[in-house]
């Protein structure tokens, strides 16, 4: 007994060294078209995975709207901007976040959450993970996710009637993102969020310097992509200019060569993780995830 108490003192003494032990970094993530805040085949899936792997890490799967399916909708016709509004004032709002966080979209949430690390640096995104997000857009609108297609149908003919109209462009999501490499003056003129996010308008110098904040920029793109138009720009590449066949990489764009973003300095820096992973479209396995993505989140 006297032995105890003589070490209670010891271990109260090294608790206090050690301090409690290292809390693990708070989690955002951003659906997709067409998907949820907490299907539980996808959002839902990432959220619990996550939670299991990660024992007391804080998940918020972002939610636009009141409910699931406002959620949904919105990720087809809720102007992009005023998302990544409503998303830098739940983050700020949020306690668990305050100490910084690391993100992670799944497809368009991959481009929208990189929007809010540019446009919102408080609290402060430490990592972004986009798995699968067009970060230059998309030419095309090969198919829809789950039993949208009746929607894409819809959204397809809008598009090629008029990406860049005013109406289209405020009220269509995919439009906002949809970058046409045969009318790019157009495209840099007219486009009210991509255009915008990738500087094709002008140096936003608090833009650059956000983005520059980050750890790491991983990028993830699946090999065998049938919905992205073209896969490259999960990469952060596109079609050259001028034509719709012939595809360059990020390190061949002007937006990479005059540096607009910081990615050049970012890639020097060892700051971009591009990751190449086999399946189309947000299929991957569980073990995949594991393995190549949870390191980038503990």
């Amino acid at each position: 007994m006297a032995a105890l108490k003589a070490a209670v003192p010891v271990l109260v003494l090294l608790g206090l060294c050690l301090g409690p032990a290292a809390a693990a970094t708070p989690l955002v993530i951003w659906h997709g078209m067409g998907d949820s805040c907490c299907n539980p085949v996808s959002m839902g899936y990432i959220q619990k995975l996550v939670e299991k792997k990660i024992p007391g890490i804080y998940v918020l799967s972002l939610k636009i709207g009141s409910n699931m399916i406002q959620d949904m909708e919105n990720s087809f016709f809720m102007n992009v901007n005023d998302q990544v509004r409503e998303v830098c004032s739940q983050l700020a709002m949020d306690p668990h976040l305050q100490g910084g966080y690391n993100a992670m979209g799944f497809s368009q949430g991959g481009q929208f959450l990189r929007a809010v690390a540019q446009r919102c640096p408080a609290p402060a995104m430490l990592n972004l993970i986009s798995i699968g997000g067009q970060h230059q857009g998309v030419y095309g609108f090969p198919r829809c996710p789950g039993e949208s297609s009746h929607l894409c149908d819809w959204i397809r003919k809008t598009l090629d009637l008029g990406a860049y109209t005013k109406a289209v462009q405020e009220h269509l999501v995919q439009a906002e993102y949809w970058h046409d490499p045969l009318k790019e003056e157009e495209y840099r003129k007219n486009s009210i969020f991509l255009a915008d996010i990738n500087q094709e308008r002008g140096i936003n110098e608090t833009y650059k310097k956000n983005l520059m904040a980050l750890k790491k920029f991983v990028m993830v793109k699946f090999l065998n992509d049938t919905m992205v138009d073209p896969p490259i720009s999960e990469w952060f590449g596109f079609y050259k200019s001028g034509q719709a066949k012939e595809t360059i990489p990020l390190q061949e764009t002007s937006l990479y060569k005059e540096d607009r973003l910081g990615l050049q300095e970012m890639d020097k820096a060892g700051k971009l993780v591009f990751l190449g992973v086999k399946g189309d479209h947000l299929h991957f396995s569980e073990e995949w995830f594991d393995s190549t993505i949870l390191p980038f989140l503990q």
